[in-house]
Parts: C-alpha cells; sequence; structure tokens
C-alpha cells in the first residue's frame, strides 16, 4: 500500500511546477520551496540506522507531528498525496506546498530504548516565484531618467547593469537593492534588470537612449569656469554669460501726413491764378482811371 502512495505522489508532483532541495542534516538549516510546487529535505542520511525518528512542526509549544517512522516503516500525519519519506536516503518530500507550510520544524531521533538520541531543527519557507520582470522609464526635468522593474513574486531581490557595468541607484544605500534607477543625463546602452527570490531569477533587458531634446554643451565662461554635460535644448543657458540689457523706451510722436497728389497741385495753381488775374484787372482799372483824370488837373493848375 506505501509503495502504491508513492508512485501516486510522484506523478502528481510533476505537475505542480517547480521543485526545489535542500539539505537539513545541519541544525538551523534554512529551506525554501516554491509556492504550489515540489519540495525535497534531506532529513538524514538514512532512516533504518534509527530505531525511531519523528518529524514535527513548530520548536516550542504544542508540536504537530507530520512523520514517524520506526525501524523500516513510517508512519505520514498528512494528505498522503502530498507527502511521501524515502526511508533509504532520508528524504522527506512535500508536493503542492501551501504559505502555511512556512515555518519551524523539529527532527528527533530516539534509540532502541526510546530515549531521545538527537534533535534538530530547520526552518522552511514557501514563497511564490517571481514572475517575467517588465520595464518601463521616464524623464526628469533635468534629462535623467527613471526606469522602473515591476514584477511579482515574493521576497523580490532586483540588480542592475549597463553593457555589464553594475548599476546602483544613488539615492539608496549600499548594499540596500531597489526596483527603480534614476540614470545620469545623456547615459546610454543596455540596460538589464535581474530579479531574483531564493526561489527562481529572470531577466529584462532594454536599449536605453538619452531622453529626446538633449544636447551635449561643452564651453569656457569668463571665469574659467569650465561646463561640459547634457542639458535640455529648451531653456538652455548654460553657456550664455550673464549680460546687463538697458531697456529703452521709444515713443513716436504724431506725424502730420501731407497728400501730394497731382488733384492737389492743379487746384493750387487756379487759386494762383485767380489772383494774378484779379491783381491785373485792378492795376488796370487804376492806371485807366488815373490816365482819365490827369488832363483835367493841369488845365486847373494853368
Amino acid at each position: 500500500m506505501e509503495a502504491v502512495l508513492g508512485m501516486l505522489v510522484i506523478s502528481a508532483g510533476v505537475s505542480h511546477g517547480l521543485e526545489t532541495s535542500c539539505d537539513a542534516r545541519e541544525n538551523g538549516s534554512q529551506c525554501y520551496g516554491a509556492l504550489g510546487g515540489t519540495v525535497y529535505l534531506q532529513l538524514v542520511t538514512d532512516a533504518t540506522r534509527y530505531d525511531q525518528l519523528s518529524f514535527l512542526k513548530g520548536s516550542t509549544g504544542a508540536k504537530t507531528e507530520i512523520l514517524k517512522t520506526k525501524k523500516d516503516k513510517w508512519v505520514i500525519r498528512d494528505t498522503p498525496i502530498r507527502v511521501h519519506f524515502f526511508i533509504n536516503n532520508g528524504t522527506f518530500r512535500l508536493n503542492n506546498t501551501r504559505s502555511t507550510d512556512s515555518g519551524e520544524y523539529l527532527i528527533e531521533t530516539f534509540n532502541s530504548v526510546g530515549l531521545a538520541s538527537g534533535t534538530r531543527g530547520l526552518q522552511l519557507f514557501i514563497e511564490a516565484p517571481v514572475s517575467s520582470p517588465q520595464l518601463s522609464s521616464e524623464c526628469l526635468s533635468h534629462g535623467e531618467m527613471r526606469v522602473f522593474c515591476s514584477s511579482e513574486g515574493d521576497g523580490p531581490q532586483y540588480s542592475w547593469t549597463l553593457d555589464g557595468q553594475t548599476l546602483r541607484d544613488t539615492e539608496t544605500s549600499p548594499g540596500e537593492e531597489t526596483n527603480t534607477i534614476t540614470l545620469k543625463k545623456g547615459l546610454s546602452g543596455n540596460l538589464t534588470c535581474t530579479i531574483r527570490n531564493y526561489i527562481s531569477s529572470d531577466t529584462v533587458s532594454r536599449r536605453i537612449l538619452p531622453c529626446p531634446g538633449l544636447i551635449y554643451v561643452t564651453c569656457t565662461l569668463s571665469n574659467g569656469t569650465k561646463v561640459s554635460e547634457w542639458v535640455n535644448a529648451t531653456g538652455n543657458t548654460l553657456c550664455v554669460e550673464p549680460t546687463t540689457v538697458a531697456t529703452v523706451t521709444v515713443t513716436e510722436a504724431p506725424v502730420s501726413k501731407t497728400s501730394t497728389g497731382t488733384g492737389f497741385n492743379v487746384f493750387v495753381y487756379f487759386q494762383l491764378a485767380e489772383v494774378f488775374i484779379l491783381l491785373a484787372i485792378c492795376l488796370g482799372s487804376y492806371c485807366f482811371y488815373k490816365k482819365k483824370t490827369c488832363p483835367q488837373e493841369q488845365d486847373d493848375v494853368e
């Protein structure tokens, strides 16, 4: 019956995804398993060497017995399809892992008279594997670029490289890993984000180009300061010397406009002609009158 159960567990475990294994023969071992997957824990080298062995969950207080062996017999306290024990090599297998499987465990061995011969503890962590990461980016006001690396999973850790060179965000503390990184102005190349936890890892890469609208400015100012960096093309004043500009307000006086068309000239000429004619008539009349009256005056004198 036990052999049949073992075959069923093996076939079921194949469909549950990731498999992990851990050597738990040292006291205080830390082991990791994938959520919904299969984890192998090597508890002892050969269980047949012990008269009795117990595998329990919980280190203090109430403990739950999961597995118990005596000589070449073993008994499980969980659903048979989830748990199996390979007595010849001392390996415990847990299928279809759950988050509730995380915790502290004890391995107790006993001699032939039932006295404890040794106790060891281990910690089991069940984590969700990381998903395929996605990259997104945004340009900042000073021409820098902030890149985001997103993924799902338990306890993800991130690392960054640009053209194979390790990058670290200047805004984080040494050794701290973050899912965002800020690239300096003008940086370009093949950016890679690697995400991992104790269960799995994955990477994503993308070619990064400088933010649009950047220009490379290089000059030496009058005070000897050298400027050489990428800046936004719009509103760039890095290499513009400060100057004092006088503001002059010009007020235009009103200007009288005089027409000089040909129609105006003819009108003036007619007026002048009329004046000239009137003067000529007056002068002629005066002379005519003088000639008529002059002889009479002479006769009177004589």
